[in-house]
């Protein structure tokens, strides 16, 4: 294996409440507005939670399933269940202040025509919310930095959103977002939440939380998993699926390990202070989904007392994650699965390979792992790149 770094987190809880202050950012009734809205749109359905019985052979654990975010709604990575939700919400609460019913369609419609949103974005998030401006009609800018793909900047204007490139990092690209929809009296819609700013980033992890739902539907077996490997970028994503098996499991809910690039570890280093950290300079990382050099707060009111533990992982381990997948390395079916994808197959790798880092996670033999496959092939002419092999269609 690469190169990795492993933390366990000395503020963890599994005996803590699951109580008001992360009530207020995820719960069931908005989960439910969520989840019967998400449903209802065309196009939906749950995406698969595949065996990987090879693998967890590999691992030392009983059972791997990867939950497989390649096809949702043809965007081809998870964010799609967020960015566009927001979107829809933003929307609905805009017409509401307007005095306009949902069930007025054209009344809505010519509302929305009037409203833009923006976004900063490494390229799904982005993705996300330009279909969603498409999708319940309303206008659309993103804001993309200095190393964004033209292949995932390409893919968003194929939404009809228009995308501005900025300099610097995705920092960088969040505050220039920020600037702009205030002097032009737009909507930011983001996935990552700042003093100030908290109800959209709220939306968006709710829309997150349904695959978390699914893939506890789909699990085998009546037991849940023991852990799940999940990676971090400002932490919405692993905070939606840690809220949801918090509040279903309580206590008895899986191990959490955290995955993030050590070009760009927030949260590793976060975990490492017992308090939000942001990390400066050159954050670029082969996972470019996970390029943040700062956490999400809403995200840090979920995973401070929830998160067991985190692992970094270097751009290598990525790169290997992608061609293991890609090529079905230990006898199982192949996966395409692009560079953001793989972080948390790889942290399980990585620890499973270190006998005390196995113990302090209490991963054995009879473990049952689940990790979430965020993105497809998102970039095909990287993805062939770096694998070696186009993606299989």
């Amino acid at each position: 294996m690469s190169a990795h770094a492993f933390c366990r987190n000395p503020l963890a809880d599994r005996s803590a409440a699951y109580g008001p202050d992360q009530l207020a950012v995820l719960n069931d009734d908005a989960f439910r507005l969520a989840r019967e809205t998400i449903t209802g749109w065309s196009g939906y359905a749950e995406t698969p939670l595949l065996a990987l019985p090879g693998l967890a052979a590999r691992a030392g654990v009983g059972a791997l399933a990867y939950k497989d975010e390649s096809a949702r709604f043809g965007l081809g990575s998870f964010k799609a269940l967020g960015g566009a939700y927001a979107v829809c919400r933003v929307l609905s609460r805009s017409a509401a202040e307007s005095g306009i019913s949902p069930s007025d369609a054209r009344a809505f419609a010519d509302h929305a025509a009037k409203c833009t949103v923006a976004c900063a974005t490494d390229g799904n998030h982005g993705r996300s919310v330009a279909w969603g401006a498409r999708t319940f009609g309303c206008n659309c800018t993103i804001f993309v930095h200095e190393t964004v793909s033209e292949g995932r900047k390409q893919a968003i204007e194929a939404f009809g959103a228009t995308v501005v490139r900025c300099k610097g990092n995705y920092d960088d690209s969040v505050r220039e977002a920020q600037r702009q929809a205030d002097a032009n009296g737009w909507t930011v819609v983001s996935d990552t939440s700042y003093p100030g700013y908290a109800d959209i980033p709220k939306d968006v992890m709710q829309g997150y939380e349904l695959m978390a739902f699914e893939a506890m539907n789909q699990w085998p077996t009546r037991t849940p998993p023991t852990h799940i490997f999940i990676q971090t970028g400002v932490g919405g994503l692993a905070a939606a699926v840690t809220a949801h098996v918090w509040r279903r499991f309580g206590a008895a809910r899986p191990k959490i390990v955290l995955a993030d690039p050590l070009n760009s570890a927030c949260w590793l280093e976060t975990i490492r202070e017992g308090a939000p950290v942001a990390v400066s300079g050159d954050i670029e990382t082969v996972m470019a989904g996970l390029a943040c050099g700062e956490i999400s707060d809403l995200a840090w009111t979920v995973l401070r007392q929830s998160a067991d533990a985190v692992v970094g992982l270097d751009d290598a381990s990525a790169v290997e994650g992608m061609k293991i997948l890609a090529e079905g390395r230990y006898g199982d079916k192949p996966v395409t699965a692009g560079e953001s994808a793989v972080a948390g197959l790889m942290a399980l790798l990585a620890v499973a390979d270190v006998e005390e880092e196995r113990a302090a996670l209490g991963l054995d033999e009879s473990s049952r792992v689940l990790v979430f496959g965020t993105e497809g092939a998102t970039d095909p002419d990287l993805y062939a790149r770096l694998v070696g092999q186009p993606a299989a269609v």
